[in-house]
């Protein structure tokens, strides 16, 4: 009996954690021209924001400090589905400078990068 009534409880408990994994409000709601800043990545680099690597900014004569994009305000450009159902936008610079002196427009998964908090909303 005791088994049943615990696995009656598992059952429950798993079935409420999935439920409530709805990913934030404001993925409805973004279309070009929202405004968004850069935030502190979960990792010790950009997972969801398409940065290129290192070694190519500084082979194009960029400067690679991925410290100075934390609090970079930037404007949706173009919002795209992908055959998967993520959602890719291209953003940029909302002052009109480059990313790393070399990339003016860069994309990003925008559900991922709103959960682990590369992205937020202004």
């Amino acid at each position: 009996m005791k088994k049943i009534i615990f696995a009656v409880l598992f059952t429950v408990g798993i079935l409420s954690i999935n439920a409530q994994s709805g990913g934030p409000e404001v993925l409805k709601e973004v279309k070009a021209g929202d405004m968004l800043q850069i935030g502190r990545p979960d990792s010790p680099s950009f997972k969801h924001i398409d940065f290129p690597r290192a070694n190519t900014i500084i082979k194009n004569g960029g400067i690679a400090n991925y410290k100075k994009m934390e609090g970079v305000k930037v404007v949706v450009t173009a919002v795209k589905e992908k055959k998967d159902g993520t959602l890719q936008v291209k953003i940029k610079r909302t002052d009109g400078g480059r990313f790393f002196g070399i990339h003016s427009v860069v994309s990003a998964d925008l559900k991922d990068a709103l959960v682990s908090g590369e992205l937020r909303g202004i």
